[in-house]
């Protein structure tokens, strides 16, 4: 069974608050590896970032992940949950500097939907912990106003 949704579709804002300028200064990732367009919410009283990646035909996984009905992978949604959570760290603590959050783990994936070239894939993110040693994130993925992919997300500071 799903888990809640930690913003209800409904709610989800479809105006962009932070562009790629400031998603690349906070995050290393580059060219195809970057699946984080822009920040559609980013509200830390709440623990909660909301942010997205337009799905074109020009990804590169679109030519041979099901040719002629090209899926969005599981593992490339995986990392766009993850550079959302390394955003959302970068911008509550600053004193990181250099530093981002690479894997330490994933709990309790599941992928429920696809998503296609043409789609908007909102990723949600609610942080749990921002302890010393581990950072801990729920995560969500929603495609045409559907869940298509749910973890928790561990990081660690590299």
């Amino acid at each position: 069974m799903p888990a809640p949704l930690i913003v209800p579709v409904d709610q989800i804002p479809t105006e962009e608050i932070i562009g790629l300028d400031k998603v690349q200064e906070m995050i290393p990732q580059r060219f195809e590896m970057q699946q984080l367009d822009g920040i559609l919410l980013f509200d830390p009283d709440n623990g909660v970032a909301v942010g997205y990646k337009d799905i074109t035909e020009k990804e590169f996984w679109v030519n041979g992940h099901i040719p002629g009905r090209p899926l969005m992978p599981g593992v490339v949604m995986c990392e766009a949950a993850a550079q959302l959570c390394s955003f959302y760290f970068k911008m509550c603590c600053p004193e990181a500097g250099d530093r981002f959050l690479g894997f330490g783990g994933m709990d309790k994936v599941r992928f429920r939907g696809t998503v296609v070239p043409g789609e908007r894939f909102v990723i949600v993110v609610k942080n749990i912990t921002l302890d010393r040693r581990l950072k801990i994130f729920e995560s969500q993925g929603i495609a045409g106003g559907k869940l298509v992919f749910e973890a928790r997300i561990t990081g660690i500071e590299v």
